[in-house]
């Protein structure tokens, strides 16, 4: 969709982004002027599990969330891509499998790509909110293949936050089958009215067979620095993926000062403020939803997305036309990610849409103006 974007942008047009989950929020003083303060000489390589004063600070982080991790079970990475890499590779060979509950993030499918892992996926519905299904369509998934199974809560795309119960559930499943579970917890803190965030670290008995990928990318608004870490209770985990961080030398030097600073801001000076402005952004877009025909969504509990299914046969060709043919009064239009690209299975999702609620409060109601409209001009359209 970006070509036919940048079009309607040199066409003068204004393009409310909904598509991609680019916090708008600054990223913290702090982590900037720590960076820009940086007074060494040479940037030197760094350690390959990261600089033991971030592995400190993210203990520290992690603590505070009632985490019981310890800076010798932490490993910095590149980003929680790289974490998310390194996990899966650390889980599974080439030809074995990962069990996953679509829609999911679209980059697990690259990287179980990358790596010649196969990504199983499991369906949630829309009607069950995305949350799990029964647990004995979770064990019939399972093969002598599969070697873990991949989470995300708060999830992206459907902004669901899974239980304490379902990831007891998901531990028992997991202990069963000897398999390990992946946990991108990327969204911890963004939970919503009376949801609360359970971490897969703090679940009983998932000591050996867990493992939680993070990055600050979306917490600290800071996409472009490239710091995630993965921690793990388990030593042949930690062994195997440290071999892997010393394949790739070190984690960006500057960017882990910076992301130390970060660790260090009062909860209440930034996160919270920040999370209390999504929740404000969710609100307005939900009842902005509510008042299209057509239009089917749940709430999201968490993240910035929420998965909506659209009155079109497909959310895709809707999408394009959206930014090729519609235009507001005031020049406006909308692009929107296409919900089929966050299944594995074929034919589903075919209408959806995946919205962020990345824009300001103003921005979100001009955008969803946009979609009424354009959904109503779309079905009338000869």
């Amino acid at each position: 969709l970006v070509p036919f974007a940048d079009k309607a942008i040199k066409e003068g047009a204004m393009v409310y982004r909904l598509n991609i989950g680019q916090p708008d929020i600054a990223t913290p003083k702090q982590m900037i002027d720590a960076m820009r303060n940086f007074d060494l000489n040479i940037i030197a390589y760094g350690r390959s599990d990261g600089e033991p004063q971030l592995k400190r600070e993210f203990s520290r982080y992690y603590q505070r969330n009632g985490i019981d991790i310890m800076e010798d079970q932490i490993i910095v990475t590149t980003g929680g891509s790289e974490a998310i890499i390194f996990a899966m590779s650390a889980c599974a060979s080439p030809g074995e499998e990962i069990l996953v509950f679509e829609p999911f993030y679209t980059n697990y499918n690259g990287f179980a790509s990358l790596l010649g892992i196969e990504l199983k996926p499991i369906t949630t519905t829309i009607d069950d909110g995305f949350h799990l299904p029964p647990a004995d369509k979770i064990r019939q998934a399972i093969t002598d293949k599969t070697r873990a199974i991949l989470i995300c809560t708060p999830n992206n795309p459907t902004g669901v936050v899974l239980s304490t119960d379902e990831l007891l559930t998901l531990t028992e499943i997991a202990n069963d089958a000897n398999i390990f579970i992946i946990s991108d917890e990327v969204y911890r803190e963004f939970c919503y009215g009376d949801t609360e965030h359970t971490s897969i670290l703090q679940i009983y008995n998932s000591e050996s067979n867990s493992i939680l990928v993070d990055s600050i990318s979306k917490r600290f608004s800071a996409c472009g620095a490239r710091i995630g870490c993965i921690a793990s209770r388990n030593e042949e985990v930690l062994s195997a993926i440290i071999r892997m961080a010393q394949a790739r030398l070190c984690p960006p030097v500057i960017e882990q000062i910076g992301t130390i600073a970060a660790l260090r801001i009062p909860f209440e000076e930034y996160i919270g403020s920040m999370v209390s402005e999504f929740k404000a952004r969710r609100d307005v877009l939900t009842n902005e939803l509510k008042g299209i025909d057509g239009v089917v969504f749940r709430e999201p509990e968490g993240a910035f997305y929420i998965q909506v299914k659209l009155p079109v046969e497909n959310s895709e060709d809707f999408a394009v036309w959206m930014l090729t043919d519609y235009r507001s009064e005031h020049n406006e239009t909308v692009m929107l990610a296409p919900g089929a690209g966050f299944y594995a299975t074929e034919g589903l999702g075919l209408n959806e849409v995946r919205i962020a609620y990345v824009l300001n409060t103003d921005d979100i109601k001009r955008a969803i103006n946009c979609l009424r409209d354009g959904l109503c001009l779309y079905k009338n359209r000869t």
